[in-house]
């Protein structure tokens, strides 16, 4: 007997026995490392010859695989099919791990277990509707009572739309999971308090994750969920909810992960005690509290609000969870966000994408319910084509509408405005048909029902259309067709066609924009333009910002009538310190300098540009530079005005905005000061110029603090 527990002791703590208890090696079932599927075999074209080396043509980028190849069914794109076929394997381990990516359709987009020809497990991708991601993320199957059984692996692509691909990597047997097991991924909770915080560590692997009230999703959204200590905090707003009970839902972690353990209950954002006053948050432009934001959208005012929503990813420092954010403001200057208003995947069917809201004045729709005028709101849901919602509490809170989708068709981006000569709604709205680009225009009596009436070739996302008149004369408008790049068109319109007035195209804006919108209802008159100032907030808990409101004009050119962009006047409720000079000859080698300190500023410079080569002014690290000899500001054209050109300068913590000539040009760009700007310097190179007057003006700041 002694004997015997020598050697059992001695067995057990063996480098041989640890192995056994920590569990068998893990047998790889295919890497796809190879230049062919080897004993693989492939039916149809969507696999290709061959394992494929990361993205394939056309293709946003594939991340998350291992080694240099994988299963990628995007040859020749989403339309082709086939099924791609293991030769048999004997289940020896517990656990079958794999990387996974691409369509999420059941049975059609997937991997699937075959036991005798049945399937006994399947996956699929994330992606059903545009956005997504191509990133590979483990899944595991459970296969501890197939142990010994014989089974076949089948990936299988037979979907010909959108996200009609899979992507596969690195199928291997294992006694030890990659993600945790199914009873581990829900967390019960009574909601207390205003918000959920949500760990964030980006670039961690993408999970989808859901609250669910009496087993029904209420939100639903991906999230680079942290494992341990996050780079940031995102929240869920739940005053909707409190006092029910819930569920948090992920649909995968790794082992050890502590994510959703982490996320806490709170009346406040965790981490934000200076929430609007981090590093890189503009002080004078529009930035959401937390997360992405991209297109402006809805941009509608009523009843003494400008109301700006706008394409928003509350969980991500990445485009991705298409909703609707929202702000107001009474004066085009100082916001305030509001909760979000539209939802992916619980409100909608998929992504709320881009498009426009209205105030319906005459209940042409019939949404109306009670004494507030209703502002419906039409985007396009990834999930279905063109789809309206409607409020009737200031913009609040929206309603879905049932009838949706409105408009089907392959393309996005709602632009309506009423149309007063005949009494009918118009959308504008981005369409595809066989590879052409174009604006199409449909017309409605109330909202619902559209009929398709004419398109115009070559517009891409985010159309406007719009009327105004040239040189402040009512009496001789133009009507105004524009795209998301910000190049526009000219001409007349009859409520159902738009006929250009020139060739080609004109450009209003430059830079790091994109994607504007103008209001609808303003109580002047005036055609009040935001855009999406693609400008990156590098270690922020939220990124991109919203470009200041410009007035849009037409006038009377040398080249002919142009469309103008001015800062709204507005922006002066935030000047603080003035400070100016006149008259200043200037020299080569003698720069004229303005005291003034701070960070946010609003410069306006008139130059004579008498015989210099370049003259321009430097703010911090950064010259705005003017060649006269080329006639350009900062890459963008501009010709004196009777042998002068005005530069207008907005100054805020990351971005830099630069207007020409009383808004002829206008850019926005990057900008970083680390600390604070003490003077403004006027320079000359090559020649001699006359600065006639600067004025720069320190702005306050639009945040409380």
């Amino acid at each position: 007997m002694k004997q015997i527990i020598t050697l059992f002791i001695i067995t057990l703590f063996s480098p041989i026995a640890g192995n056994a208890f920590a569990g068998e090696p893990d047998i790889l079932i295919a890497d796809f490392e190879d230049a062919d599927y080897g004993e693989w075999k492939a039916t149809g074209r969507a696999f290709g010859p061959a394992p494929a080396k990361g993205t394939l043509p056309g293709q946003m980028q594939v991340e998350g695989f291992k080694g240099e190849r994988l299963v990628n069914s995007y040859y020749e794109g989403d339309g082709t099919t086939g099924v791609l076929t293991s030769s048999p394997i004997k289940i020896q381990r517990k656990y079958i791990n794999f990387l996974i990516g691409g369509g999420g359709y059941a049975g059609e987009t997937c991997v699937n277990l075959l036991l005798n020809g049945e399937i006994v497990r399947t996956a699929t991708g994330t992606n059903t509707s545009p956005g997504g991601s191509e990133e590979l993320s483990w899944y595991t199957w459970d296969v501890s009572d197939l142990k010994g059984s014989e089974v076949v692996v089948q990936i299988v692509d037979n979907h010909t739309g959108g996200w009609g691909h899979i992507n596969v990597d690195h199928i291997v047997q294992s006694d030890s999971r990659k993600t945790v097991a199914p009873g581990e991924l829900s967390r019960r909770l009574t909601l207390e308090n205003n918000y959920l915080n949500l760990p964030v560590k980006n670039g961690a692997p993408m999970r989808r994750m859901e609250l669910r009230i009496k087993d029904r999703p209420v939100r639903a959204f991906d999230i680079e969920l942290a494992p341990d200590s996050p780079d940031w905090w995102a929240y869920i707003d739940v005053r909707p909810f409190r006092g029910k009970e819930a569920v948090l839902k992920v649909d995968a972690m790794t082992p050890g992960s502590h994510g959703l353990a982490l996320v806490e209950q709170a009346n406040k954002i965790k981490g934000a005690t200076n929430l609007y006053d981090e590093p890189l948050r503009p002080q004078f432009h529009f930035s959401q509290k937390r997360g992405w934001n991209n297109d402006p959208n809805g941009m509608v005012y009523y009843d003494g609000e400008y109301h700006l929503f706008f394409q928003h990813n509350p969980y991500g420092w990445n485009w991705g969870n298409m909703h609707w954010g929202h702000a107001v403001s009474k004066d085009l200057v100082r916001w305030k966000q509001l909760p979000d208003v539209l939802y992916p995947w619980t409100q909608a069917k998929a992504h709320c994408f881009s498009g426009s809201a209205v105030v319906d004045r005459r209940n042409t729709a019939g949404f109306q319910t009670g004494d507030e005028k209703v502002i419906v709101a039409a985007f396009t849901d990834t999930g279905c084509g063109e789809a309206l919602a409607y409020s009737n509490d200031r913009g609040r809170h929206f309603t879905y509408y049932e009838g949706n989708p409105v408009v089907e068709h392959e393309g996005r981006d709602p632009k309506i405005i009423w149309y007063k000569p005949k009494k009918h709604w118009v959308m504008a709205v981005y369409d595809e048909r066989e590879g052409s680009r174009a604006i199409a225009f449909y017309t409605s009596p109330n909202l619902k029902d559209w009929e398709f009436q004419s398109r115009l070739e070559g517009y891409f996302e985010c159309p406007e259309i719009f009327e105004l008149p040239v040189d402040g004369d009512k009496a001789n408008t133009r009507w105004v067709v524009y795209g998301a790049d910000a190049k526009y068109a000219i001409g007349r319109f009859n409520g159902k066609t738009f006929i250009p007035e020139h060739e080609g195209k004109y450009q209003a804006h430059w830079g790091d924009y994109y994607a504007s919108q103008t209001f609808s209802g303003t109580p002047d008159g005036r055609r009040i333009q935001i855009g999406w100032g693609r400008i990156n907030m590098e270690g922020m808990p939220f990124n991109q910002m919203m470009t200041f409101p410009c007035r849009l004009t037409l006038r009377s050119t040398d080249d002919g009538i142009r469309m103008f962009a001015e800062p709204v006047e507005e922006l002066e409720l935030l000047h603080r310190r003035k400070h100016a000079r006149h008259d200043i000859a200037l020299k080569p080698d003698a720069p004229a300098s303005i005291s003034a300190s701070g960070r946010l500023f609003d410069i306006r410079a008139v130059f004579d540009v008498g015989e210099s080569e370049t003259l321009g002014l430097q703010i911090g690290e950064t010259k705005v530079i003017y060649n006269t000899a080329q006639e350009d500001l900062m890459g963008m054209p501009l010709k004196p005005v009777n042998g002068k050109i005005s530069i207008q300068i907005l100054v805020d913590r990351p971005s830099m905005e630069i207007c020409g000539n009383d808004g002829r040009v206008y850019q926005t760009r990057s900008f970083r000061s680390e600390s604070e700007i003490s003077g403004i310097e006027v320079f000359v190179d090559g020649g001699r110029a006359e600065l006639d007057e600067i004025k720069v003006y320190e702005l306050d700041s639009i945040w409380p603090k």
